[in-house]
């Protein structure tokens, strides 16, 4: 059957039938796109995965590791339990909330894994994924990716935000994380 439509209605509707056609290609593009970078994501941390006792898991990359909810409120700042601010750690950290799609974030990945060679035995940098452990993010107000969270062992943390260059990192690792240990 065929309708017969005016030459501007039909063009309308034909334009409108593009238009649609192209939000639905592109949408399944960007589905299949994330969908294929969680999976290298899956991938790579089952060949980055450490096995603990009572049948934890973390992951490792390089020097670095990945924390869980669990493992934050061991390692980092238990706060459930305590409503003050009360670093767990021994050495100093830098905790770097990211996400695998995160373009900056993945500039910023190797800064950490030289800087976690560099300051080796002085301060211990995490990774935290900020789609895996939303939670997390949501505790620290975590709205823009990557943000970098310094927690001195002593005093309070102070969050940055951004991807920083190495020379900035470096000199707040410094001044925030390593200035008790030279005055000391």
């Amino acid at each position: 059957m065929f309708i017969y439509l005016p030459y501007s209605k039909a063009k309308t509707l034909m334009v409108k039938k593009i238009i649609v056609a192209f939000v639905i290609v592109a949408g399944v593009g960007l589905l299949v796109n994330r969908l294929v970078a969680r999976k290298g994501a899956e991938e790579n941390a089952t060949h980055s995965s450490v096995s603990l006792e009572k049948g934890k898991s973390i992951k490792k990359q390089g020097n670095m590791e990945h924390l869980t909810k669990a493992t934050f409120l061991e390692k980092v700042f238990n706060y459930e339990k305590n409503q003050e601010w009360k670093y767990e750690g021994e050495l100093p950290c830098l905790i770097d909330f990211y996400a695998d799609w995160c373009g900056p974030c993945k500039m910023v990945a190797p800064i950490l894994e030289e800087l976690s060679r560099e300051y080796e035995g002085k301060i211990v940098i995490y990774k935290i994924d900020t789609e895996e452990e939303q939670e997390l993010a949501a505790a620290f107000g975590i709205r823009s990716i990557p943000s970098l969270l310094f927690c001195p062992v002593e005093g309070q943390p102070q969050m940055a935000a951004g991807a920083l260059p190495k020379a900035t990192l470096k000199k707040a690792i410094d001044e925030i994380l390593l200035v008790k240990a030279e005055v000391n």
